[in-house]
């Protein structure tokens, strides 16, 4: 008990005699052309790329099972910042996106392919989720089709 007195004694000591007061005027210190930089850096910070697609959703109508289809979405950079997709995945690994993988500048278009293999039965829908340096961080699309079996073909 008597050592844990000392100790927190020696503590508050150190911490009192470290605060010493600085007479200089911190704010001298301060370089100005690392305000300029870091406000420039910092306005660039909230400017974003705006990734619009021409649609969002396609269907495929009714196609036979395990029938490979693909379609192209088009895509253009409407931000102030080059567009760059990380990634993009789909809900399964019946639906297989590829990309642009180069940045896409504004005002610039883009493409991203996805393509089906027809599994499943029934009215099929799949999610695309695309990472990408927008704002938003994510875009989705979404593909749909009727998958025809033998019982179900017409």
């Amino acid at each position: 008990m008597k050592n844990g007195i000392l100790m927190l004694a020696a503590v508050g000591a150190l911490l009192f005699t470290s605060c010493k007061e600085n007479n200089d005027n911190a704010s001298e210190k301060v370089k100005a052309e690392n305000v300029e930089s870091a406000a420039e850096r910092d306005a660039q910070a909230t400017v974003y790329p705006k990734m619009e697609f021409a649609e969002s959703e396609h269907d495929f109508g009714n196609i036979a099972k395990g029938e490979n289809v693909e379609h192209t979405f088009t895509f253009t950079n409407e931000g102030q910042a080059p567009l760059v997709i990380t990634n993009a995945k789909s809900t399964c690994g019946c639906t297989v996106p590829t990309w642009t993988k180069e940045p896409i500048q504004p005002g610039e278009s883009g493409e991203m392919v996805v393509k089906f293999n027809g599994s499943g039965k029934g009215q099929v829908t799949k999610t695309v989720t695309v990472t990408a340096n927008t704002e938003a961080g994510t875009e989705r699309l979404r593909i749909k089709a009727f998958v025809e079996t033998e019982e179900n073909a017409s």
